[in-house]
């Protein structure tokens, strides 16, 4: 048996959707463990590009069982408007499982994450305002809904009035919002209900014995280690815990059945939203970057910031996640300009740092201290082994691993299934 978890060591969209689609084809279950909505994957196959923002992208892989973990947020209406979207393309999603202790996400979290954003103003943290972070803060407050409660039309009635009580409050007294209607709340859970039924399971029995039967299970992270809300850019992350510890409380999967920790992580390194971003490029070669490495939110449409690789992250990432394995991404973009600039320290105010600043303020501070290493200029989108590819490429991805503190075993040269150079598979691990 083998249980991965699939992380971002960045700030998101370093490529997750694709590392989970080539791993799903061979293992029998996807588990998406936190998020919600609000974290996009693109998954090509062959000439057919798929935008997946709540399905696991294990969904596309005809052998597994992509399974929506306790962890996770689920907005219904977005839940059913993608399941219809990639089955009126001819994708099969009947095996698609939500576990019985995910919560809901409701019409009422998405205004309260819109008008607490617009009252913020410039302190804004840059959500998507799909009420994402107000589902997990009714989560921990206790009053939130779960998709088991839809098996229960009392209990979810008494759920829905006990929330209201104080977000009517708020968005009334607070906000001079209208107040929210409890029975249309109930009834927009249940318009839901009957489609939502089947797919509820007890995920944590059915993974753990699916383990025990020498099954694979590859969880999926949302978001990455940098949105963490615990070990991330704090305030500027999201909700949930991106990391591979918190996979294994959105899975319920324990720690000593993890066999591989996989970091996803680009050639070079990009950010949506706001927040400190040390190897920003305000450049040509940040225009460069965005523009020939396609960088455009899959969720939000927003343009990413752009910037080097920061190996200080990468370092940080290993040591947070445990990685025992990365997935270099995107290496092709970097294809022909020139010079690789690759940041090894920050400088902050004088002060060199090798490792992860130790608060906020130093980390918006931070100076890069690059390095920088000549590109190469052949096309390396045909390359299937390590030893296809020019010296130079080769060079760099040896020099990221030194940096990284942690051995490559994937290369990415392009965005289709086949474009990856695998140097170790994480099965074997």
């Amino acid at each position: 048996m083998a249980a991965i978890v699939l992380v971002g060591a960045q700030w998101g969209d370093e490529g997750k959707g694709k590392a989970t689609d080539i791993l799903g084809g061979r293992v029998d279950y996807v588990v998406k463990p936190n998020g919600g909505n609000n974290a996009g994957h693109t998954v090509v196959v062959g000439d057919s590009k798929y935008e997946l923002k709540l399905l696991p992208a294990g969904v596309l892989s005809p052998s597994a069982t992509p399974v929506i973990g306790n962890g996770v947020v689920v907005n219904l209406e977005a839940l059913f408007e993608e399941i219809d979207g990639l089955e009126a393309r001819g994708a099969d999603t009947s095996k698609l499982r939500i576990s019985a202790n995910a919560h809901l996400v409701a019409p009422y979290h998405q205004i309260l994450d819109r008008v607490t954003e617009r009252f913020l103003g410039k302190r804004a943290i840059g959500t998507t305002g799909r009420g994402i972070g107000p589902t997990y803060a009714d989560k921990v407050s206790r009053v939130g809904i779960r998709a088991q409660d839809i098996l229960d039309e009392s209990i979810l009635r008494q759920k829905i009035e006990a929330a209201l009580v104080q977000k009517n409050q708020t968005l009334v007294k607070l906000y001079n919002r209208n107040a929210i209607d409890p029975d249309a709340m109930f009834d927009y859970f249940m318009s839901y209900a009957e489609r939502l039924k089947p797919m509820i399971v007890d995920s944590v029995t059915m993974l753990n014995n699916a383990l025990d039967e020498g099954k694979h299970v590859l969880m999926e992270g949302g978001q990455a280690t940098m949105l963490d809300v615990d070990h991330g850019t704090y305030p500027f992350v999201t909700s949930s815990n991106p990391t591979s510890g918190g996979a294994c409380v959105g899975a319920g999967i324990g720690p000593t059945r993890i066999t591989s920790s996989l970091g996803i992580i680009k050639a070079y390194t990009t950010r949506v939203g706001a927040g400190p971003f040390p190897t920003e490029l305000f450049d040509k070669w940040g225009e460069y970057l965005q523009t020939v490495g396609g960088e455009v939110g899959v969720n939000t449409g927003r343009k990413r910031r752009c910037g080097w690789y920061d190996s200080v992250l990468a370092r940080y990432a290993s040591q947070v996640n445990g990685f025992t394995d990365l997935f270099v991404t995107k290496l092709d973009v970097l294809t022909g300009i020139g010079e690789i600039p690759i940041c090894v320290a920050y400088d902050v105010d004088g002060v060199r740092h090798d490792t992860m600043p130790m608060t906020q303020s130093e980390f918006h501070h931070a100076v890069p201290i690059y390095e920088t290493m000549p590109a190469w200029d052949e096309d390396i989108t045909g390359c299937r082994t390590f030893e296809d590819l020019p010296g130079k490429a080769q060079d760099y991805i040896n020099r990221l691993e030194e940096l990284s503190g942690c051995r490559i075993s994937y290369i990415g040269v392009g965005p289709g299934r086949d474009q990856t150079i695998v140097l170790h598979d994480v099965l074997d691990n």
